[in-house]
């Protein structure tokens, strides 16, 4: 699969890649905030995108929600350290992972989100 990453946290983007690249998959590019997501998303089409809640100017729920209206079929992995249930209602996600991310976690959503199925 063709991922793209969301993260403004350099550090956490780098090894958010590492590990989807030991699960298999292909990282096509690493951003760091949710305007740049929705652009990437745009222009690479990718297969799923792992987005951060938390990022200055435009957070994750609302590029996923935006990258949504575009293309209802996306695939969009929220990935936070400290996210509500209430934080995540409507926003479309098709998982949430917890950072720290753990390897078998990563490798599950991304298994999953490959189904026709995920997200509906």
């Amino acid at each position: 699969m063709r991922v793209l990453i969301a993260d403004d946290q350099r550090g956490v983007g780098t090894t958010l890649a590492a590990l989807v690249e030991s699960c298999g998959h292909e990282v096509i590019q690493v951003v760091s905030s949710g305007l740049e997501a929705i652009q990437a998303h745009g222009r690479l089409k990718p297969d799923v995108v792992l987005m951060d809640f938390s990022m200055p100017r435009l957070n994750g729920a609302t590029a996923c929600r935006m990258i949504l209206s575009r293309d209802p079929e996306a695939k969009i992995i929220i990935v936070s350290g400290a996210v509500t249930a209430a934080d995540l209602v409507d926003i479309g996600a098709v998982a949430v992972l917890s950072k720290p991310v753990n390897l078998d976690s990563l490798y599950g959503a991304l298994h999953d989100a490959r189904r026709p199925e995920a997200g509906k």
